[in-house]
């Protein structure tokens, strides 16, 4: 199976020779993939360095001129190092883009925290209007790219992963998909998380949903999900933990819930290690999952198997 990047490669190449509107600015990372399509549009294919200022600054411009720009680079250089840019050159300027990142939270443990983002999509939620888009498969992630790059003018990312799940989900861009139903509990999988949601969460008697589009929050299937309430919600996120609470807690405002919100620590974790072991540090495999599930539900959940 590809990797998210590589599909993401594939498919813009694609579209690049279909949708003259479409242009991609790069950062050097991924340039080699996007060799054959730079040679085939020099004026659409856009390498500015290593300059990710400068990167999303381009793409602000570009989408001044009516194009549909799409940035790309690892996620601490194009969401944290860039931050002024992107606030200003797509929220102030009322212009829209697509922002695709890659290696995530700690995907490529040996290059170290300048190469870690845990932060980027709470840090994206001090804006306005973003749409933020969590593939957990690589077909997940060509659904939601083509899904972005058609869709107006309108400010999206797209956080890809070297992550994933066993087997893709149908995927729509908007709402959140219930893959499991149960009584004692609500645990909304983010993302590449689900298969270690579901394999924590084998016996217990909770709902599971599944979001790979968590930015606008879709309150309607929380809600759904949880009913009349008193409701016990928990967040599984692949970015730091806690990012996607307030947005639970609004669509809870008028039921008694509760939250536990988990995901990637604040703590720096300065060894390389590899991207089990961080996951498993962050408390985020399976093993991890069912403890602390299991302990912030009980004892509404049924333990059966434990």
């Amino acid at each position: 199976m590809d990797t998210m990047r590589e599909r993401f490669i594939t498919v813009t190449s694609r579209l690049l020779d279909e949708d003259p509107r479409l242009a991609l600015v790069l950062a050097e990372i991924s340039m080699d993939g996007f060799r054959p399509a730079q040679r085939a549009h020099p004026d659409r294919v856009i390498n500015v360095g290593i300059r990710e200022q400068l990167l999303v600054g381009v793409g602000g411009g570009i989408a001044l001129t009516g194009l549909r720009p799409v940035m790309h680079t690892f996620a601490s250089f194009l969401v944290e190092r860039p931050f002024e840019q992107v606030k200003l050159d797509f929220g102030h300027q009322g212009t829209g883009g697509v922002l695709v990142s890659a290696s995530a939270s700690y995907d490529w443990p040996a290059g170290g925290f300048t190469h870690m983002a845990p932060g980027d999509v709470a840090l994206l939620d001090t804006l306005d209007g973003w749409t933020v888009h969590v593939p957990g498969h690589p077909d997940e992630a060509e659904a939601l790219l083509r899904h972005a790059y058609a869709d107006g003018d309108t400010k999206v990312y797209v956080r890809l992963s070297q992550l994933s799940n066993a087997a893709p989900r149908a995927v729509d861009g908007a709402r959140f998909r219930t893959v499991r139903q149960g009584s004692a509990g609500v645990v909304l999988a983010v993302g590449p998380t689900l298969d270690d949601v579901l394999a924590a969460t084998e016996g217990l008697d909770v709902t599971v949903l599944y979001a790979t589009t968590v930015r606008p929050f879709d309150s309607a299937a929380l809600r759904s999900a949880v009913g009349t309430g008193p409701a016990d919600v928990v967040l599984v996120e692949p970015y730091l933990a806690g990012t996607s609470t307030a947005a639970a807690n609004d669509a809870l405002a008028d039921l008694p819930h509760r939250v536990l919100g988990l995901g990637v620590g604040r703590a720096e974790l300065r060894r390389y290690g590899t991207v089990e072991e961080h996951t498993a540090a962050h408390g985020l495999d399976p093993r991890s999952l069912r403890d602390r599930i299991g302990r912030f539900l009980a004892p509404r959940t049924t333990t059966a198997g434990v």
